[in-house]
């Protein structure tokens, strides 16, 4: 029974389910730019197509049969083909934005360095190297074009020698009895067109604008899905006849040619000339490509494998530049740590031939290098220092600064960030740290890989921070060096005595008493909720009036509490904030004790004011650098970041007490040494 006009063009619910949904500006109008005949002409198509899949062959009449073969799939063929062509060459809607390409700002790797400009560690999602043409030695380019391109520096970004051969490997028969309705469903059957044939201007359209920009993903996303990705006229008759597979591929390809020949027009218009505009495409992709790993590019793929600089390649490395260059088409197989080491000797094998087949090294040199081994990956010994605590800090700065500047910024090598870590300090630093932790684990065999503690080093005349360590090396035999919890800054815990010289200090800002006022270490009790409790001292005896001293250096407790009394405990909350002290303290006696928490940086930054009479707050980035990675003109915007200190004229006058004798005046200062009743020095 003959289908009706109506029904032929109605889609059923199976159909509708096949197309994903995309968003309005990134379809492709292909209709926009057709005449209104060939647009009439779809229609007939349609029909025929519907006829052709719903009307078994045997119920046709042997001339119907024929008239179907022949004439539909010629004019589908035909209308295809001349839509295909018009959009590839004169179609130049919908086009991303090419500048980040031509000034070669592509994602690069981040550094943190330290006050001597040695970097403390690499940051990135995409560990990538900006590599310039000239520093692609010949013997690389030739491997490169010899493998992936022979006919680079002469076409305009598609090589139509290759189309021959790429069709030949076109499932005819499988896409002929799709046509007809004879091979099944095509959702359910392979792809009928290979993958290959690619220039290298291709293969990098298809990495960085059809996968990396919003618009044009949903082009290289799923593409072995079943499921079409674009759901307009031409995509949806495609995956009617040959599969939404299929389909997919047929439509990025087409947009990857477009976009190819599109790239090599403005090249050759940004740089002059078309040979330029080939070197400049093609240190683009020695920079781009994906070379396993976790590296991007030749140069670190270079340094990652070989352990040596892509620069220092010469003829005599044929071996490693055939091997690197046999590495893009699929890293996973062939990089030189690849499971199967004969499939990668293979590959490399393969590129020498086609390197001399090229006329690039001679026959001998080929043999040479094929006799070589495949070089073993040099381990990856990681950081010399361990700095998990001072990029923590650093990353933390960086999200407070704004201007513009991020952590994502750094992630992908925009910025570059100095820090005021000295690396020497740093090691230092961690070496008396774990040497401290292995003497109190002697004492106490029993918390033996349990303890923990940090450390921190500032600069006394600006609170800049040297050293930072958030914690042992290794806790409870698990590697601790990328912890994610940094005890300078996060962990509270009681300063016990150490917060005795800032109740000292508030009584010298009241200004009745120094060091010389005779004090009283003698029982004295606290409020302790409904209850009283009695203060002691460490040794449990008491001296009587004493100066005071001698009551800082032997750290009495129960002097403390009485000059807390005298001053009031909002006096010695006070003067903590000024000298840096950010967390709240409890208005309690036994604060003077320590009994209340602090981080360890702001107790470290309160002694610094002590030392120098100067206020600043702690700081860790020193300059940050912003980059335009266009290597021909290499502009740097830098930041300068000034600390915030002040130094306090009054707070000065406070901290060198002053005591008279006989009408001479003596100048005490917290850093010098206290002599006790025993003799024995006590630095503060």
């Amino acid at each position: 029974m003959p289908l009706k006009a109506r029904d032929r063009f109605r889609r059923s619910e199976e159909d509708r389910s096949s197309v994903a949904e995309t968003p309005r500006d990134a379809l492709w109008n292909w209709m926009s730019f057709l005449p209104a005949g060939i647009g009439r002409l779809w229609l007939v198509v349609l029909a025929a197509a519907r006829a052709i899949r719903s009307i078994r062959l045997n119920r046709l009449s042997w001339s119907a049969g024929a008239v179907y073969l022949l004439i539909c799939p010629t004019v589908i063929v035909a209308t295809l083909v001349t839509t295909g062509v018009v959009h590839v060459y004169f179609d130049r809607a919908n086009l991303p934005d090419i500048g980040p390409f031509t000034r070669f700002e592509f994602p690069s790797i981040g550094h943190i360095y330290d006050a001597n400009g040695q970097p403390l560690i690499e940051l990135a999602r995409e560990y990538r190297q900006i590599t310039r043409y000239e520093d692609i030695p010949p013997i690389v380019r030739d491997a490169i074009l010899a493998t992936e391109d022979r006919n680079f520096f002469s076409h305009g970004g598609v090589d139509y020698s290759r189309i021959p051969r790429v069709l030949g490997k076109v499932r005819i028969g499988a896409l002929l009895a799709q046509l007809v309705g004879l091979g099944g469903k095509p959702e359910n059957s392979p792809a009928n067109f290979p993958q290959g044939g690619s220039t290298i201007t291709q293969q990098l359209v298809r990495g960085h604008f059809l996968q990396s920009l919003t618009v044009f993903q949903n082009l290289t996303d799923r593409e072995n899905s079943t499921q079409l990705r674009q759901g307009v006229l031409l995509p949806r008759l495609l995956s009617r006849l040959i599969g939404g597979r299929s389909a997919n591929m047929v439509v990025r390809k087409l947009e990857e040619i477009r976009l190819s020949l599109w790239v090599e027009t403005e090249m050759q218009a940004r740089f002059g000339s078309k040979r330029r505009a080939k070197e400049e495409i093609l240190a683009r992709y020695a920079s781009f490509i994906y070379m396993g790993n976790g590296r991007y590019g030749f140069a670190r793929a270079a340094q990652y494998y070989f352990g040596r600089p892509l620069t220092t390649f010469t003829a005599e490395d044929a071996d490693k530049a055939a091997l690197l260059a046999g590495i893009a088409k699929s890293p996973r197989d062939y990089a030189p740590n690849a499971k199967d080491s004969g499939r990668v000797l293979r590959r490399r094998n393969q590129t020498l031939s086609l390197m001399v087949a090229n006329g690039f090294i001679s026959v001998d040199r080929a043999k040479r290098a094929q006799q070589c081994p495949i070089p073993v990956v040099p381990e990856n010994k990681g950081q010399s220092v361990q700095v998990a605590a001072a990029v923590d800090n650093v990353l933390k700065e960086l999200g407070n600064l704004g201007a513009d500047l991020s952590i994502k910024d750094l992630l992908q090598g925009r910025i570059q960030v100095y820090s005021t870590v000295d690396a020497r300090v740093q090691h230092i630093v961690n070496e008396a740290l774990e040497r401290g932790f292995e003497l109190y684990e002697k004492r106490h065999p029993r918390a033996r890989g349990l303890v923990q503690g940090s450390a921190v080093v500032l600069g006394n005349r600006d609170a800049r921070i040297l050293a930072e360590t958030g914690g042992r090396q290794f806790y409870a035999d698990r590697s601790a060096s990328y912890s994610d919890y940094n005890r300078v800054t996060e962990s509270l815990r009681q300063p016990g005595s150490a917060m005795k010289p800032i109740v000292y200090l508030a009584a010298f800002r009241r200004g009745i008493l120094n060091l010389e006022s005779l004090v009283p270490d003698e029982p004295i009790s606290v409020p302790d909720g409904a209850n009283t409790k009695w203060i002691s001292n460490y040794d449990g005896q008491f001296k009587g009036m004493i100066p005071l001293r001698q009551a800082l250096a032997e750290s009495r407790n129960a002097v403390a509490i009485w000059i807390t009394e005298q001053i009031g405990i909002t006096s010695v909350l006070r003067t903590s904030q000024i000298l840096g002290v950010q967390t709240k303290l409890q208005p309690y006696a036994t604060t003077a004790l320590g009994a209340s928490e602090v981080n360890l940086l702001e107790l470290a930054n309160a002694y610094r004011t002590i030392a120098s009479g100067i206020l600043a707050d702690p700081y860790v980035i020193r300059k940050i650098v912003r980059s335009c990675s266009c290597y021909f003109l290499l502009l740097d915007a830098q930041v300068d970041l000034k600390p915030n200190c002040q130094k306090k004229t009054a707070l000065g006058r406070e901290i060198q007490l002053l005591s008279a004798k006989g009408g001479s005046l003596k100048l005490y200062r917290w850093g010098e040494s206290i002599r006790n009743v025993s003799g024995r020095q006590a630095d503060l």
